[in-house]
């Protein structure tokens, strides 16, 4: 298949696949006599597997670690456990973090009155601490 009909089929811009073999994460295709890609099925499953990771927000050299591990289906899958458990504390920070946000949005805006931007809490909560009188310019 060329290059547009395994980007379609997996869901990737044309100019990601050839960012993918650049950084050698999909292998080179073989050329038609035209000097077209030509993509087989193995690239369409490697660059499947490379979409899912990524929309499960692993990182590219996470994806890299995890696409070496499966090209060897006799060994232990406890390196796959550990990047994937590495993943997972991540993505629960990042949950924390956003909890956290969420709590100070949610003070700040229900801090609102209603009334005039001069008196506008959240505006307030945003700006800068003004300096205290009689301090150095």
């Amino acid at each position: 298949m060329k290059i547009g009909e395994l980007a379609n089929a997996t869901a990737t811009n044309v100019e990601t696949v050839r960012y993918y073999e650049k950084i050698s994460l999909l292998a080179p295709p073989a050329r038609s006599a035209s000097n077209y890609r030509s993509y087989s099925n193995e690239h369409l499953a490697r660059l499947s597997f490379i979409r899912r990771a990524r929309d499960l927000g692993f990182a590219l050299e996470a994806v890299r670690e995890l696409l070496t591990l499966s090209d060897d289906t006799g060994q232990s899958c406890e390196a796959v456990d550990q990047i994937a458990s590495a993943h997972l504390a991540e993505v629960e920070r990042k949950i924390d973090d956003l909890s956290a946000l969420r709590s100070e949005l949610t003070r700040v805006i229900g801090s609102c009155r209603h009334g005039t931007i001069a008196d506008c809490k959240i505006i307030e909560s945003l700006a800068p601490t003004p300096q205290l009188k009689g301090a150095a310019q």
